[in-house]
């Protein structure tokens, strides 16, 4: 069987069961759990609307999971299905921003492509955080301004409570000597930030805010 499941759906899927298994630990009836079976079922499986029968067959262990174990397990099952970040490489990173003069690149052998959405890493040199992601099937990079802020709350991109920073990005106005500022505030750690990205819709609408 080939990899179908997305790595932002993997997420949604790892966090369902956490809600799952969070059940089974403090609730003791078992209607409630059954209709809490029910539900989480119900919202991994409207991942894939044109599920096949052999992909059915893999989501139907959700049925017996009631413990962190049986929940880990099955994740593990998962992983040689997921569809892992396309491969770039420096070059081509390097093009995607052409302004940039001694452009930092990230570490690419580092980053594990099974648990990449986008590609975030700071260059501490400008201040500045660069973003580099799909959308509509086409590399796409962002360059902004990046300052931490010193409390928490929640990302634009995952929309998880943690520490974040103001991306912003400046480009010319259409009256000369002006210029529009855009931006919000996204996750200070880019790796974290992927881990919790459980839907595509917030990062695509950030990229067509900042483009």
């Amino acid at each position: 069987m080939k990899p179908f499941i997305r790595t932002e759906q993997y997420n949604f899927i790892k966090h369902q069961l956490h809600v799952l298994t969070n059940g089974h630990a403090t609730v003791n009836d078992k209607t409630v759990l059954n209709a809490l079976h029910s539900l989480v079922n119900d919202k991994i499986l409207g991942l894939f609307p044109d599920i096949i029968e052999e992909q059915q067959l893999l989501f139907n262990q959700i049925s017996t999971i009631k413990n962190s174990e049986q929940a880990d397990f099955f994740l593990s099952q998962l992983k040689p299905y997921i569809i892992p970040f396309k491969e770039v490489s420096e070059q081509t990173i390097k093009k995607l921003f052409p302004k940039a003069k001694k452009l930092k690149l990230p570490l690419l052998k580092n980053i594990d492509l099974f648990e990449t959405t986008y590609i975030g890493w700071d260059d501490l040199g400008s201040n500045s955080k660069l973003i580099v992601t799909y959308l509509n099937e086409k590399l796409v990079g962002l360059q902004g301004t990046f300052n931490p802020i010193n409390k928490k709350g929640n990302c634009t991109l995952c929309n998880k409570f943690g520490e974040l920073g103001l991306f912003m990005t400046k480009t010319k106005g259409k009256i000369e000597g002006t210029f529009t500022q855009r931006g919000n505030y996204i996750c200070k750690n880019s790796q974290e930030c992927n881990q919790n990205i459980m839907s595509l819709d917030k990062l695509h609408d950030f990229i067509t805010l900042i483009k």
